[in-house]
């Protein structure tokens, strides 16, 4: 992620911009919609959500859910990925430095915004088996495309020296692997339920640390 690979046409930023079907989607109804389902999922949690209640909070015919989504959960889905590439984006933004620094910034700025998402707080809240597959079975869209944009980051800075010689793909799962738990386990081992504070802060600090000499040469 050097600045002038990150601003590139070709870039992760772009990617990211360019990611997934629920952001770039040319119908407006589409961008109420989902601000609908994520307006009612943090207000009524998950469970409580329904196709009805979307429909008539996003103003449109409960037929127009249907012929997009199957379910809440797949309305979920979408919503969920778009929040966090419109929050990659913003903490991709915001990194400066070596492509290492920036790896690093990104990545820990990712955590602390995903974690305290009122979205998230609902899921893990009310409805934590939504997250199961992700853990578990498959990796989501979501994690997917974070996966490309760390390797594709970590091979451009093996390039310039600021990142150890290694497998990209490799580093870059063990990358996500350990930012993952900074953001679904760590609340809870802190007992902060609203994810904010100087503790997280400082363990976030901890984060950035250990991502940075695991990629030093």
């Amino acid at each position: 992620m050097t600045a002038d690979r990150f601003n590139s046409s070709e870039s992760a930023l772009h990617l990211v911009r360019s990611r997934p079907a629920a952001e770039t989607a040319a119908s407006i109804d589409s961008h109420r919609i989902l601000d609908a389902a994520l307006e009612l999922i943090v207000e009524e949690g998950l469970p409580r959500t329904t196709m009805t209640a979307i429909a008539r909070r996003a103003g449109v015919a409960r037929a127009t859910l249907y012929r997009r989504w199957e379910n809440v959960t797949s309305i979920a889905a979408d919503v969920s990925t778009r929040e966090w590439n419109r929050l990659t984006e913003r903490a991709a933004e915001r990194s400066v430095g070596s492509t290492r620094e920036r790896v690093v910034a990104t990545v820990v700025g990712i955590v602390g915004e995903m974690r305290s998402h009122p979205l998230l707080r609902a899921i893990v809240e009310e409805s934590p088996e939504f997250l199961t597959p992700y853990q578990v079975r498959r990796p989501g869209q979501v994690s997917a495309f974070h996966l490309a944009i760390i390797e594709d980051a970590l091979r451009q800075g093996a390039a310039d020296g600021s990142v150890r010689s290694g497998d990209p793909a490799v580093q870059a799962q063990a990358v996500l692997l350990m930012s993952w738990s900074f953001v679904i386990t760590a609340p809870a081992i802190l007992d902060v339920p609203d994810a904010v504070g100087p503790e997280l802060d400082a363990l976030d600090a901890e984060l950035a640390l250990a991502l940075d000499r695991y990629l030093a040469p």
